[in-house]
């Protein structure tokens, strides 16, 4: 018996593994058969030894990691491939989206966008009573969960006020749900305080939403965005073809110099392999697998390649800071230490400034650039922190922890998280929490995520998983979540529920990032 045969008789025999689950395995298995994208021996070998990290893609792009159709147009017009007439009430445009929803491809096997979906069905509700609004939009958002079971299926809510809206918070707040994941959109001028107090108090529950800065991802990418999958930000009707991230602690490792030299000599070097094994998984997809010439997304116009760009991921960004530190014979910390911390913006910005100016194939979303994005780890990285935050466990008050990490935010227009863990001291001034999202945004930070300690939900990256299932997997072996499992290595190995609780003790306290 070959390996190949080996494994695969392991995930057919699997009794961990539920029938879909096993499908999908297979699927990554048969893939892993082919060769992978052709690229330079120093490329394939920064990929081979770490420094570079294609984060499982798979040997033979043949779907864009993430994509996010166009439902609205979808809505107007209906849709020939479904068979399905353009909807007339709440109820059929509830069936259409659920449709629509199995038949969306990404990375994971479901669709990570699933629209923002108060402004998708507020025009629906319209004479649709309370009741009843409740009673579609739970089977609905039940439906999502049991059918999609992932947690990085992602749906949008706000900037604006809506009654769909709502009922959403409501329903999480009962529902408990990890699936969908949800951020809201938050505008200064036109999202009330009432409405982000709403969607504080739910993440009191179950962890969500996300906060988003509008103003800031509408002058990065335009009106029409959407937050996907943990919580990255790309153009509605396009998508990323990939997400390829560079291992900044490493690259550093590599390199013998200090942080002058590293900056003008190795970190470009490292990008640029970045970047061929960008384009070469890009020109896969577009012109060997021709996903864009046989897809109904794209014959509907639901789906259009000139609104399509890659993320390029960098990671490790504290241990990079505090190595060149220490060589600068220094001893503080990224995060704590302001000569270390000014430095972690430094590499930032010198990694944002190489980004914009390497071309990439098929990226007409964005210039023919790829978006810089803080990637926020996966559950095998270890010793090394996510994306550009703060170490776990040495996160400073919660003041300084925001102005330490404000700066990096507004070069991450395809996503960038930090995670701030209140006790509850938080649940108690709710109040506060909110002012706290409005000064952070207002200062600059492009997303705001919060946890609860004493609930049963734990932030991992930037999605979701229950204690509860956790220990069910622990005693079981099996979880109907396949999240659930990326959730398991990540609690072990990055130790995520050491993140630093923070007190909340009133609004009057609350630091505002922004005055």
């Amino acid at each position: 018996m070959t390996e190949l045969t080996a494994r695969a008789r392991a995930l057919v025999d699997s009794p961990a593994l539920t029938y879909r689950q096993r499908v999908q395995a297979l699927a990554a298995l048969a893939e892993e058969t082919l060769d992978p994208p052709a690229v330079s021996r120093e490329c394939a070998d920064a990929l081979a030894t770490g420094l570079l990290c294609d984060l499982a893609e798979g040997h033979a792009p043949y779907r864009p990691r993430y994509l996010l159709p166009d439902y609205a147009r979808a809505l107007r017009q209906g849709s020939e491939f479904l068979d399905l007439p353009a909807p007339t009430d709440l109820h059929e445009a509830i069936a259409f989206l659920l449709s629509m929803y199995s038949q969306v491809p990404s990375i994971t096997g479901y669709p990570v966008y699933l629209g923002d979906v108060d402004r998708l069905l507020e025009p629906y509700a319209e004479g649709v009573g309370d009741d009843e609004l409740r009673r579609l939009m739970k089977l609905m958002w039940v439906t999502i969960d049991r059918s999609l079971p992932d947690a990085f299926t992602h749906a949008n809510l706000g900037p604006d006020d809506t009654r769909v809206g709502r009922t959403i918070l409501a329903l999480e707040r009962e529902l408990l749900q990890t699936v969908p994941n949800l951020t809201l959109r938050v505008d200064a001028e036109r999202t009330p305080d009432s409405l982000v107090l709403d969607a504080v108090q739910t993440v009191f529950a179950c962890g969500k939403p996300h906060f988003v800065n509008h103003a800031m991802m509408c002058a990065d990418l335009g009106a029409d965005y959407g937050v996907v999958s943990c919580y990255n930000s790309l153009k509605v009707g396009g998508g990323s073809h990939t997400l390829v991230r560079l291992n900044l602690a490493e690259s550093v490792a590599r390199h013998e110099g200090d942080a002058d030299s590293w900056l003008a000599t190795t970190l470009p070097a490292h990008v640029a392999l970045n970047a061929e094994l960008m384009a070469a998984r890009i020109r896969s997809l577009v012109e060997q697998a021709r996903f864009f010439d046989h897809t109904w997304l794209v014959d509907e116009g639901l789906v259009s390649l000139d609104r399509f760009s890659a993320m390029f991921g960098i990671y490790g960004l504290a241990e990079a800071a505090n190595t060149l530190t220490e060589r600068a014979g220094g001893a503080g910390r990224y995060g704590t230490d302001p000569e270390a911390t000014a430095l972690g913006w430094r590499i930032v910005e010198r990694v944002a400034e190489l980004v914009a100016a390497t071309e990439m194939p098929y990226c007409a979303g964005n210039g023919g650039r790829a978006f810089l994005h803080s990637q926020s780890g996966i559950d095998s990285d270890l010793g090394v922190t996510a994306g550009s935050r703060i170490p776990i466990g040495e996160e400073p008050a919660l003041l300084e922890h925001l102005l330490a990490v404000t700066p990096n935010h507004r070069f991450f227009a395809s996503g960038v998280s930090d995670i701030v863990h209140f006790d509850d001291t938080a649940v108690r001034n709710p109040q506060a929490v909110v002012d706290v999202v409005r000064g952070a945004l207002a200062g600059g930070m492009r997303d705001v995520t919060f946890n609860l300690d004493s609930n049963d939900f734990i932030r991992i990256t930037g999605y979701l998983v229950r204690k509860s299932d956790l220990a069910k997997l622990r005693a079981t072996g099996t979880a109907r979540h396949g999240s659930d499992v990326l959730a398991a290595g990540s609690v072990a190995n990055s130790h995520v529920t050491d993140r630093v609780v923070k007190r909340v003790v009133s609004a009057e306290s609350a630091p505002r990032v922004g005055g």
